[in-house]
């Protein structure tokens, strides 16, 4: 059989051409996040802020589904690069089984844990715990449709498809920005469901990518044949996807846990910080999402060529990937600096949500250059199966250092303060997170054969 590209295209080429279509639908992710927010936030401020404090649960779903991914990601283009196509099946029948497990669970917490969750934030009798228990609910009772979605595209990607996995992300995202304001605003014979809508919204354009990659799976990814006649649940595949995703769920799962707790502390100031603290994620995303789209694109890359043991490879795309995605880094810092009121003019920003979000917009991005390098070596670390450094550098990041300084911050009574908790924590990050590739380097990849 021919080589797969990935194996013998020049690397800066494969690099791109994996990675590009990537980052572009993930920028379009971006736009729809922001779209999202931009047309709730003409609702009210309240509304903004119920969607910003919702964002744990939503953000532990997609880790869930990107975690799960990175896993059958990795496993797949592994046993790919091994030549072992018997078992590249097995793994993607049984990565698209734990699709629907993930939705149950998720649509459990839907019926029976969203307004408890939300009760642990903010009075029953406050708006915003009306709108952020409609917005949720509906996000996780249709959850399925992410966990697919993804699913299907990082089989896509495994083989090197990574175009048409775009095309699965872009018609999601399309559909998602076309509804947005059809159902929050209630346009024409749509009704007016605000929060609600735009959950609705999202959940709709989820469910038409997951359709989408179906489709795209069955005739175009000729590599993989996955088939449920006299389907079993492989037990040892599963656990080895787990092995290799659960570090990546638990990273995420700590993130959501920041966020919940940061957001606690920032609500002891006002629920305009709040506010600004989930507008600060979505216009964020516009620069991480690009950086992530680059990961993904490398992970397969890397694991592939650890597969067939092409050491210089695998440290050619490392070093390409971290060059790429320190420019897009020093790029955001550059705009959150010189464009911060124009950027929070998109959600209707009031005078008090101007005044804590420029200087947080600007303080936070200090950070993004050193988060870049953290990012682009925590693939290899999934890449190469080592996924528990990534949780291990995040754990220590998140729960060490930011949340603890953030609420020592908090205590100047000053709330400009506590944004600098961020770029203290990215520089402990940086230094965990090269001593832990230094050990990687020296225990896998310098011992890797050359080809």
């Amino acid at each position: 059989m021919k080589e797969n590209k990935m194996g013998v295209m020049p690397v800066k080429k494969l690099v791109i051409t994996m990675s590009l279509p990537m980052m572009i639908s993930m920028l379009v992710q971006a736009l729809y996040n922001v779209v999202d927010s931009i047309f709730v936030s003409q609702v009210c401020e309240d509304a903004l802020t119920a969607v910003s404090l919702a964002f744990p649960v939503q953000n532990l779903m997609i880790g869930v589904a990107t975690g799960t991914g990175v896993g059958i990601n990795a496993l797949l283009s592994r046993a790919l690069g091994a030549k072992d196509f018997e078992k590249a099946n097995r793994i993607a029948a049984n990565g698209l089984s734990l699709t629907v497990f993930s939705g149950l669970i998720f649509l459990l917490f839907g019926l029976f844990g969203t307004e408890a969750f939300f009760r642990t934030q903010i009075d029953p009798s406050d708006p915003i715990y009306t709108y952020g228990v409609d917005y949720l609910s509906v996000v996780c009772l249709f959850s399925f449709g992410v966990f697919g979605q993804v699913t299907c595209e990082r089989l896509m990607q495994a083989t090197g498809k990574a175009t048409l996995s775009m095309f699965t992300q872009l018609s999601g995202a399309i559909v998602n920005i076309i509804l947005d304001p059809l159902f929050i605003l209630g346009i024409g014979p749509f009704p007016r469901l605000e929060a609600k809508g735009a959950a609705v919204a999202t959940v709709i354009g989820q469910i038409f990518a997951f359709i989408m990659g179906l489709i795209l799976n069955r005739h175009f990814n000729k590599e993989i044949h996955v088939s449920f006649r006299k389907f079993r649940p492989d037990f040892r595949l599963i656990g080895e996807i787990y092995k290799i995703g659960v570090p990546s769920i638990l990273m995420v799962a700590i993130g959501s846990f920041m966020t919940f707790f940061l957001n606690k502390i920032l609500l002891s100031f006002s629920s305009t910080a709040a506010a600004v603290f989930g507008v600060y994620f979505k216009l964020q995303s516009f620069i991480f999402m690009p950086v992530f789209g680059l990961n993904n694109g490398v992970i397969p890359i890397i694991a592939y060529n650890y597969g067939a043991k092409k050491r210089d490879r695998i440290i050619k795309t490392i070093r390409f990937s971290c060059v790429i995605a320190v420019a897009i880094m020093a790029f955001g810092t550059l705009m959150m600096w010189l464009m911060p009121e124009q950027m929070l003019r998109l959600f209707k920003a009031s005078e008090d949500m101007m005044a804590i979000g420029v200087p947080a917009l600007r303080y936070i991005s200090l950070s993004f250059v050193l988060a870049a390098v953290n990012i682009n070596l925590g693939a290899s670390f999934q890449a190469l199966g080592k996924s528990y450094f990534s949780m291990i550098v995040s754990f220590a990041r998140q729960i060490v250092v930011l949340l603890p300084a953030a609420y020592l911050l908090s205590k100047t009574g000053i709330i400009d303060n506590v944004w600098f908790a961020f770029p203290i924590a990215e520089i402990a990050s940086l230094t965990a997170t090269l001593i832990c590739f230094t050990a990687v380097y020296k225990k896998i990849i310098n011992k890797i054969g050359t080809v």
